[in-house]
């Protein structure tokens, strides 16, 4: 007995002006489930996010979803004034309440619990997605929303942030839905990939997308044939700083 979908978009239409963004787009989300939005540029990935998460209220189709289904939302573009003295505490607290023992959690479940006290304007790149990464999971949502969540990291630090979702994922029993731009980075942790340009391409298994042929015309043979080698190699783990974890020795 399967359980019932925690979403399920039937037949999503967006239009900018004359321009059609989406065209009948249908998927489900299910509790547990990382689900990954890939496509070029233009494609309407954000829009689709933004569709889910309530920003975007006007649009065609049908979107099924529970009234109190708690959403955390990492956007792609975050913008923190550097002059205003800011501390990760605080920036936790911006739109909510939450006790410090939930601020400790959160950041310890992201690795970051030692910025506590740090200014934002301070951190890296690296941390600051970390940070917001742990602001998503506050008021254990059921499903956690992410619009490039690595941009702007390297590509060590993007692994690990792929591992981090999937850990939370774990940890939290949500589902996840993220836009990335580098399906072989998150083949490992991925159980459901939409490839979208306007309209659903294709969608399921990762492995399965990388040898449809929609997805190879976007995105060429070659990127099709890295995603296989990488689904056999990559059987292997990585610490905090992004290095591989030998289990060889004890």
């Amino acid at each position: 007995m399967t359980a019932e979908p925690l979403l399920t978009a039937h037949e999503i239409g967006f239009r900018q002006g004359r321009r059609l963004v989406l065209d009948r787009v249908s998927f489900e989300l299910e509790r547990g489930q990382i689900t990954t939005i890939i496509g070029p540029n233009g494609a309407g990935k954000s829009t689709l996010i933004n569709i889910v998460t309530g920003l975007i209220p006007s649009f065609e189709g049908v979107l099924e979803r529970p009234s109190d289904l708690r959403i955390g939302h990492l956007p792609q573009k975050v913008y923190v004034n550097t002059l205003m003295p800011l501390s990760v505490e605080r920036l936790l607290r911006l739109t909510r309440n939450p006790a410090d023992a939930d601020i400790d959690r959160a950041l310890a479940q992201t690795g970051v619990a030692y910025l506590k006290r740090r200014q934002v304007r301070s951190l890296s790149e690296g941390e600051l997605k970390r940070v917001l990464l742990a602001r998503t999971t506050l008021g254990q949502p059921d499903l956690i929303v992410l619009d490039e969540p690595t941009s702007g990291v390297d590509v060590t630090g993007e692994i690990r942030m792929y591992e981090l979702i999937g850990e939370l994922r774990d940890e939290l029993n949500c589902a996840v839905l993220l836009v990335s731009h580098d399906l072989h980075l998150v083949m490992s942790q991925t159980d459901q990939v939409l490839c979208l340009n306007q309209h659903l391409c294709c969608s399921g298994l990762p492995e399965s997308v990388s040898r449809h042929p929609e997805y190879q015309a976007l995105f060429g043979r070659q990127a099709a044939e890295s995603i296989a080698v990488y689904t056999h190699d990559h059987d292997h783990e990585h610490d905090v700083s992004g290095e591989p974890v030998d289990h060889s020795h004890g």
